[in-house]
């Protein structure tokens, strides 16, 4: 089955286009359109022959560009396909399902309602998640599309989990409680490295470290999860790349008065100017922090100082939680290439018998165990893709049709 998968925001949309029959599920094309509905919208994307090409485009808005990835897919010269006829069917990473999806759902007119009805949880991502389903509708209607949600695996957790120590009624007016997302990338890696290890999922007790410029952490106990770090948005938890985090909420109110700022402000303030960037005021690019780290750069220290920390306490927090700890899986971007970052987090972890081997954690990129022989808890690399885990979704679906 070739499955188109999108991932829409709100000026970009990226794309691969995976066959779920050949072996191990080949990837046939990706890439992405940014700047959409903005001056110098493009189409980037991996010829046949694996080299990356950028097409400059004048995209008005997402039909516009779901139309461009689908006239490069059949481009006669750069295209794997020769027709849309080819798609059997479209997966949609969707963020924020609250408590109405537990699952990946066929898209039907209840279910477009109901991700609706969640707009408010998610202001910033569902709307633009949207947009790509409705471009798919309007330029292929008879084609199935499948919703695979960022927060559907965290919905295993229970209340003592995911409860805020808010007056209950916010939470049944509101809604407002612990969702957590990267759910689908948790899911995929603690799946993966038992596969890898020859371990039983079902009898596992796993921390997955999604490490990158958005960051999260889950517990999982036999497959299920039963904590993780962000929460009713994105913002809760580790420290990120520009996010801030767990922060005093004092601290917020506090602020705001001394500069009079609005909430825009700051949202702004704890999205977008806070975490690494803020600060080290060098980047949000852990490449550039350590650069910046060689050059002597005190603040950059700090910050990558504080980000470790916040990922040792969090695996030290979830070990306690869970009774215990087999697994401790490394992945995303900054997880998944940054060795001194792994040994770091580890270093403090010997009195749980986590203990490294300097040798096997070179590794970039691959699946690969990097503790010792002797250490007793397992800590592996598991390089993620959210995309193969949407494609099997939606073929799982459609087939059952």
């Amino acid at each position: 089955m070739k499955i188109l998968v999108l991932n829409s925001g709100s000026s970009s949309v990226k794309y691969k286009l995976i066959d779920t029959a050949t072996p191990e599920a080949k990837t046939l094309a990706e890439g992405g359109v940014e700047k959409i509905g903005l001056p110098g919208g493009f189409l980037k994307f991996k010829r046949p022959d694996g080299s990356k090409e950028v097409v400059d485009l004048g995209l008005i808005d997402h039909n516009d560009a779901v139309k461009a990835i689908l006239a490069n897919l059949t481009d006669p010269t750069v295209g794997c396909i020769s027709g849309y006829g080819e798609i059997d069917a479209v997966g949609h990473r969707l963020v924020h399902g609250g408590e109405k999806f537990s699952e990946s759902v066929l898209i039907t007119d209840d279910v477009k309602e109901k991700v609706r009805e969640c707009y408010d949880l998610a202001p910033l991502h569902n709307p633009a998640n949207m947009t790509g389903v409705e471009a798919i509708t309007a330029i292929m209607p008879d084609v199935p599309q499948v919703g695979v949600f960022d927060t559907a695996f965290h919905q295993t957790m229970p209340a003592k989990a995911y409860m805020y120590a808010l007056p209950y009624k916010y939470y049944e007016e509101d809604g407002v409680r612990r969702y957590g997302f990267h759910g689908t990338s948790h899911r995929y890696v603690s799946k993966r490295v038992c596969e890898f290890l020859g371990a039983d999922l079902n009898k596992s007790r796993i921390i997955t470290c999604h490490i990158g410029n958005g960051a999260s952490m889950a517990a999982i106990v036999d497959g299920n999860c039963v904590d993780t770090s962000m929460g009713l948005t994105p913002v809760e938890g580790l420290m990120m790349g520009t996010r801030v985090g767990d922060v005093d909420p004092g601290a917020l109110i506090y602020l705001m008065n001394k500069h009079s700022l609005n909430p825009d402000q700051l949202q702004n303030l704890i999205n977008k100017e806070s975490g690494v960037l803020g600060i080290s005021g060098v980047s949000n690019d852990m490449r550039e922090i350590e650069a910046a780290i060689a050059a002597g750069n005190e603040r950059a220290r700090l910050a990558l100082d504080m980000y470790e920390l916040r990922i040792t306490k969090y695996i030290g927090a979830y070990a306690a939680e869970m009774g215990g700890v087999d697994i401790i899986v490394f992945t995303g971007g900054v997880g998944e290439n940054q060795q001194g970052l792994r040994a770091d987090v580890c270093a403090t972890l010997g009195f749980m018998g986590v203990e490294i081997d300097p040798e096997a954690n070179t590794v970039r990129g691959e699946e690969a165990i990097i503790s010792s022989k002797n250490s007793r808890v397992k800590v592996c690399v598991i390089p993620t893709d959210e995309e193969l885990t949407i494609a099997r979704d939606t073929e799982a679906i459609v087939s059952a049709l």
